[in-house]
């Protein structure tokens, strides 16, 4: 959870969103004050205001899209959520362009038509508003979380066959109670230091799919932030629900000032 860009959410997406919000509501606002009070230059702005938002949520749509496919956990419910939120933004987009193509210019007043696909677009905004705040705020997408000595987040793809050990890490590269995580032959794992020595378990909580590499550890034990569940980073058994079913732990050993990984 430490490094945005590539393990739980993109630095530049939060950034971003708060203008195509801002920019499309106030068009629908404008352009119905200005029709219903027949007063150009609120509707000029509103016709405005909807070109910039189009063109600021198409620029937030670039690290979203980025968030979506490497950021997400994949097979979770983060990932249904993420989908949903991500096919109401671009319908919103896609609304709102239709709009400013049949309205013909900013200055042009809005009808009953444009007027209603833009206040169609300003309802499906607030639904994925509310998913992708759901995301930021149940999931902890983009949310930069640290705990004690976590460390730099940590994070490498890994070509591994089944029975044969891999190279992973350094046996210095982690200190105690850090996580490093690993995508190994299409899977997500998460490498740990313990105070007896290194560990490797399978990165999905059992009880809904968190990510546990961007939990917290320490004194052997991991706990998924989603929900508070706790495992036993040695055995994978669940120490503190509410998981019922342990995670899959995986053989590492240390040799030759490295650490090997053996699905």
């Amino acid at each position: 959870m430490r490094s945005r860009a590539v393990a739980l959410g993109h630095p530049i997406h939060p950034m971003l969103i708060p203008f195509p919000f801002a920019f499309l509501s106030g068009a629908l606002l404008f352009d119905a004050a200005g029709w219903f009070r027949d007063v150009p230059s609120w509707w000029t702005a509103g016709g405005y205001l909807s070109l910039l938002g189009i063109a600021t949520a198409l620029a937030a749509a670039v690290p979203g899209v980025i968030d979506y496919l490497y950021t997400v956990p994949p097979e979770r419910s983060a990932k249904d959520r993420a989908t949903k939120h991500m096919l109401a933004i671009l319908a919103v987009v896609a609304l709102f362009a239709g709009a400013a193509w049949m309205r013909g210019g900013p200055a042009v007043k809005p009808d009953a038509i444009v007027l209603g696909l833009e206040a169609f677009g300003f309802v499906l905004l607030s639904v994925g508003g509310y998913l992708g705040g759901t995301l930021v705020t149940r999931n902890l997408i983009g949310v930069d979380h640290r705990y004690a000595q976590a460390g730099q987040w940590s994070e490498a793809t890994i070509d591994a066959r089944k029975g044969h050990p891999s190279v992973v890490a350094t046996i210095d590269e982690l200190q105690v109670d850090q996580m490093k995580l690993l995508h190994v032959g299409g899977k997500q794992i998460v490498l740990a230091r313990t105070d007896d020595g290194y560990v490797a378990f399978d990165d999905a909580c059992s009880h809904s799919g968190g990510s546990l590499a961007g939990g917290v550890m320490i004194c052997g034990t991991v706990q998924c932030l989603w929900h508070g569940s706790q495992f036993d980073v040695a055995t994978g058994k669940v120490t503190c629900g509410p998981a019922k079913k342990k995670i899959a732990v995986h053989k590492v050993e240390e040799k030759d000032g490295e650490v090997r990984l053996t699905l």
